[in-house]
């Protein structure tokens, strides 16, 4: 798999549940929706899947729902991180199993004083030497306890023939990742809207990008618009997204993810406990942001249900 084939915008999923199980009907909705789209692919239990209070069955029954309904060409990418070396390995085989293209791996952090790079290089090099299928690093600071890789460390995993890339959900974007890698055979995905079109420019390949879940069409116009050079359309329409995301999945997270969803006519519905849903106040908030954003595109209006 080379970098190129990543390109694109990818959706981290969103896990539906019916009196907090898991609704594996209304994931199959949800994906007849996205399988239609141009969606380069699927984000599987992450941290908008809420992957980290799903059981092992759950997980495989959410992974199975999607790698079975999703669209011609489209990848599936499962996140396998936990806390030892072992037990991400034995996880990224059964979700290989499965039919899962890339195992995303999340830096370890209950340990957190001694996650230096060393440990972190050590680990993932394990991790990476014993996957049956590429990994892809996964920095996201704010769901692993302030724990993030370095340069030092990113530069030499890159190395790595099994490591194929890096999702980056750092406040600070992937760009100076993007400065000391090997784009030829290192990808790099920005990991929110709010520096997707800055970290294309710097030579990411593509977004995993909470949005997409009630935002799937835009977000892909957005990419769509910034390979074919038009930037001043691109930097408007990211200019409008951007403001969703801050004002959506930004300050109310899962749930406001969800709310979006409900919204567009998919099956958001409630997080599980311990995340909260919106009060109804909030879901009002959630709707006018929506509105404001079809009132100025409304080549998207018709995706909506507000």
């Amino acid at each position: 798999m080379k970098p190129q084939d990543l390109s694109g915008v990818w959706i981290p999923i969103c896990t539906p549940f019916t009196d907090e199980k898991v609704d594996a009907g209304k994931l199959e909705k949800n994906m007849q929706v996205y399988s239609q789209t141009q969606l380069r692919g699927y984000f599987a239990l992450g941290s908008n899947g809420e992957a980290c209070m799903l059981d092992r069955e759950e997980r495989i029954k959410v992974l199975r729902t999607i790698l079975k309904n999703k669209g011609k060409g489209q990848l599936v990418m499962a996140g396998c991180g936990y806390e030892s070396a072992r037990v991400t390995i034995a996880l990224a085989r059964e979700v290989a199993d499965e039919g899962a293209d890339i195992a995303s791996v999340i830096t370890p952090h209950y340990f957190k004083k001694v996650m230096n790079d060393d440990a972190l290089i050590k680990f993932y090099e394990r991790v990476a030497d014993e996957s049956p299928i590429p990994v892809m690093l996964y920095n996201a600071p704010g769901f692993a306890g302030g724990v993030q890789l370095s340069a030092k460390a990113v530069a030499r995993l890159s190395e790595h023939p099994n490591i194929i890339g890096m999702k980056d959900s750092a406040p600070t974007g992937p760009n100076v990742f993007l400065s000391i890698v090997n784009r030829e055979n290192f990808a790099v995905l920005a990991g929110s809207a709010n520096f997707f079109i800055t970290s294309l420019l710097m030579g990411a390949v593509g977004g995993v990008l909470s949005l997409a879940n009630f935002l799937p069409q835009a977000c892909c116009r957005l990419y769509d618009i910034f390979q074919q050079g038009d930037m001043e359309r691109a930097s408007s329409l990211q200019r409008a997204i951007l403001r969703v995301n801050r004002e959506i999945s930004g300050k109310y997270g899962v749930a406001g993810v969800k709310t979006g969803m409900d919204f567009a006519g998919l099956y958001g519905g409630e997080p599980r406990l311990p995340l909260l849903p919106l009060s109804q106040d909030d879901r009002e908030k959630v709707r006018l942001v929506l509105k404001r954003f079809v009132e100025e595109y409304p080549e998207f209006k018709s995706y909506m249900r507000i």
